[in-house]
């Protein structure tokens, strides 16, 4: 938050040609690119609250929380002090002043409790709050996640449905059934597996009552203070997707005990820790043996927020450097006006858009989901928008940061905190290649899915030549396609999707441009390199945060 009148006039200089704070924005009516994505796929009944939750979201009071998580991480606690057990994690309480934003607007529950453009307006919450923290969307995207998950196991939906839906935020450590609202957390992979989730150890022994106790490791569990946990763990008939609370019926501390916390590249305020199952009270979710198919449902919504997420940052990074170059004068011209500065924030705010644009695109395909056409093309455009737009994201981010110059590298600067995180959704819920092969299965073991992908590729055609080769050039790289250029296809497929998207449904000025700039003979390799004539005033416009 900017202190009230700071001193300007100094004894040895005075304080000139600085930007004003970038606070107290709608991050919602004040991004043109947002508004129309959300109209456009099917949300603007949700505006009100959207409007509600960006101001909220851009307040200098929410912004200010988000430095004070980052600045005091989550502490482990394991024993209390007179050394009893309570493996639980201690956060700074911006951490839960945030939560209870995200989740009081939305985050999770607004999918599950409104009859359509649940999963954009979602999208779009989510979109807004990675802006201002990152870190406490991971538990937010989990508990959203979790409940299609929990759908293969009717008796535990019933239980836990009301909890996610609620849009509660409820901090205390008790028994989820004394809670006004809970989280859900994941906890898959092992140390000797990784991906390879059937190279897992942990196994599940039958109580005799419907229940059963695991035990076992796992590497990576994430928010570990959430109220249970989908997992995954060996029974006599396969690997198996169970229900692991905090607490067990008898209001007794479950035996999941956290090992030690994660010490991470980014997400500073949320906990990532490694865990141990000692014979923990776990309950099934879905059938013996098809725990993968039934925690996949889970893996797939967590994609999309995935994908949503590197979007968001993008969109926050090329904001600030918008705001930045609009307040600051270099060689007696705005940095905004500068010719080679211009350049690159139009390219800038046209990767922006175009990364906008596809996570709302397959937002949709999940509130269409019970369309056949719509769930397979979400099934082929997720992993496909999930490995691009995170392949993008880190160098966008720095490109951003380039533009502030040495204001952009400190901590005080947004920037190095969203530089740092930009590469987590790439590796969280599947890597880049785990993403190419899954896009070389769903193509191989669902030729449909292809089908459903270039319908929508088709419908753009005939306006760019350029895009036109593209859509074919991807067409001829399905036949034959083969693991070693999985990367390259799914690459193709991106841009022309992109750019089948922008030429759609964008204004001409940046559907133009993005297929000049990207599907042209001389793709640019950085960001401002490009040959092609494009309305750089147009574009930069467009993207230049909208004043309340």
């Amino acid at each position: 938050m900017a202190p009230f009148k700071p001193r300007s006039e100094l004894a040895t200089h005075n304080v000139t040609n600085q930007p004003p704070p970038f606070e107290n924005v709608n991050l919602f009516t004040s991004d043109a690119v947002l508004v129309d994505a959300v109209a456009r796929e099917g949300a603007a009944m949700h505006d009100v609250r959207l409007t509600a939750f960006g101001e909220r979201a851009g307040a200098a009071e929410t912004i200010a929380l988000s430095f004070d998580a980052n600045r005091n991480p989550p502490e482990l606690k394991t024993f209390d002090r007179f050394g009893r057990r309570i493996d639980e994690v201690a956060f700074h309480p911006a951490y839960h002043k945030l939560m209870e934003l995200g989740l009081g607007g939305g985050f999770a529950s607004l999918a599950w409790s409104v009859p359509e453009g649940g999963h954009v307006g979602h999208a779009a919450i989510l979109y807004m709050m990675a802006q201002v923290e990152q870190g406490v969307c991971c538990p937010m995207t989990m508990t959203y996640a979790a409940l299609p998950a929990l759908r293969h196991q009717p008796d535990l939906a019933a239980e836990w449905a009301p909890r996610i839906a609620g849009g509660v935020y409820d901090p205390t450590s008790e028994p989820a059934a004394r809670k006004r609202g809970a989280t859900i957390g994941m906890a898959m992979t092992e140390k000797q597996g990784g991906s390879d989730v059937r190279a897992n150890t942990t196994n599940a022994t039958p109580t005799g009552d419907g229940a059963f106790t695991l035990s076992g490791h796992k590497w990576f569990c994430s928010a570990p203070m959430c109220d249970a946990f989908l997992t995954l763990a060996y029974t006599d008939k396969g690997l198996t997707c169970f229900l692991v609370p905090r607490w067990k019926p008898d209001g007794e501390r479950n035996a999941m005990h956290i090992m030690r916390l994660k010490d991470k590249l980014g997400d500073r305020a949320n906990a990532s820790s490694e865990i141990e199952y000692h014979d923990a009270y776990a309950r099934r979710v879905g059938e013996e043996g098809r725990g993968v198919r039934t925690i996949i449902e889970m893996v797939h919504h967590t994609r999309l927020d995935c994908t949503v997420a590197p979007a968001a940052y993008m969109r926050q990074a090329l904001a600030q450097a918008l705001w930045h170059t609009s307040h600051r004068t270099a060689f007696q011209r705005k940095l905004v006006d500068q010719p080679l500065m211009s350049r690159v924030l139009a390219d800038l705010a046209l990767e922006s858009e175009a990364a906008t644009t596809l996570a709302f695109r397959i937002a949709r395909s999940f509130d269409e989901g019970k369309n056949e056409a719509a769930a397979l093309f979400s099934r082929i455009a997720t992993p496909i928008g999930k490995y691009w737009l995170n392949k993008r994201v880190v160098n966008f981010v720095y490109e951003a940061m380039e533009c502030h110059g040495g204001a952009g590298y400190v901590e005080e600067s947004i920037l190095p905190r969203l530089y740092r995180q930009s590469p987590l959704n790439s590796i969280w819920e599947g890597s880049g290649n785990v993403i190419c092969l899954d896009v070389l299965r769903a193509l191989s073991r669902e030729p449909q899915t292809a089908d459903a992908l270039f319908a929508e590729l088709d419908a753009a055609k005939g306006g760019h030549k350029a895009l036109d080769n593209a859509i074919e050039k991807a067409k001829q790289r399905l036949t034959g396609a083969v693991e070693p250029h999985a990367r390259r296809l799914v690459e193709d497929l991106a841009l022309a999707l992109q750019a089948a998207l922008l030429t759609s449904y964008a204004p001409n000025i940046v559907g133009d441009a993005f297929v000049a700039t990207r599907l042209g003979d001389v793709p640019s390799r950085t960001y401002g390199a490009f040959d092609a004539e494009i309305d750089l005033n147009g574009i930069v416009d467009r993207a230049m945060p909208r004043a309340a």
